[in-house]
């Protein structure tokens, strides 16, 4: 018997460029992962698909998701509104899904507050001279954007021990088995294991 069968909320943050949205495509080909797309004001990137990388809303739109509470945790970043909407993730945790979001630091700690047995993951490169050159390899923006993001990543820093786990993210495969491995232990915490120990006292 599956004692423990609901699923568990993974929040993943990390700097812009710190490799979030790659360990997190390779993470969902696993089907017991269920991605939640997040909502936001800003313009779709090239190849971005509305309703599969994000929900794209207008301002108008965003803030009447804030004002009907339909979203566990919102924030706004470089003048773009970006948020959880609540009902999907309720539903797949529901079905036994392991739930990741990919949402920064003011959102990851709303979070904590209204689901406090979820896990905080940071990602990081090893420094942020990495950090940097991964920005500007990317190729998305110039160097104005790329230097906000990167005070943007020192100021995030006063926010890190508020996260459960910090995994650098250097070499793809060892990242992906790091946070597969603090899923599986996180899953054999007592604390989501109350039934089991019930039946094993025969209660």
């Amino acid at each position: 018997m599956n004692h423990n069968n609901k699923g568990v909320l993974i929040v993943i943050s990390g700097f812009s460029g710190s490799g979030k949205g790659t360990v997190i495509k390779e993470l969902i080909k696993n089907p017991h992962y269920a991605l939640s797309v997040s909502a936001t004001t800003r313009q779709p990137r090239i190849g971005e698909v509305e309703g599969v990388h994000y929900f794209f809303k207008n301002k108008d739109e965003f803030l009447s998701m804030i004002k009907n509470n339909e979203l566990l945790e919102w924030a706004e970043f470089c003048n773009n509104y970006y948020g959880t909407p609540k009902q999907y993730v309720e539903k797949q945790l529901a079905k036994g899904k392991d739930v990741i979001l990919e949402i920064e630091v003011q959102g990851a700690l709303q979070v904590k507050q209204l689901f406090p047995e979820c896990i905080l993951i940071f990602l990081t490169p090893p420094n942020l001279k990495i950090l940097k050159q991964r920005l500007e390899k990317r190729g998305t923006e110039d160097i104005f954007i790329i230097e906000k993001r990167l005070q943007r990543a020192k100021e995030e820093l006063d926010y890190i021990h508020g996260y459960d786990y910090i995994v650098i993210n250097d070499v793809l495969t060892e990242t992906i088995l790091k946070v597969q491995n603090i899923v599986q232990a996180e899953h054999c915490k007592t604390i989501r294991n109350q039934s089991l120990i019930r039946d094993l006292k025969g209660e």
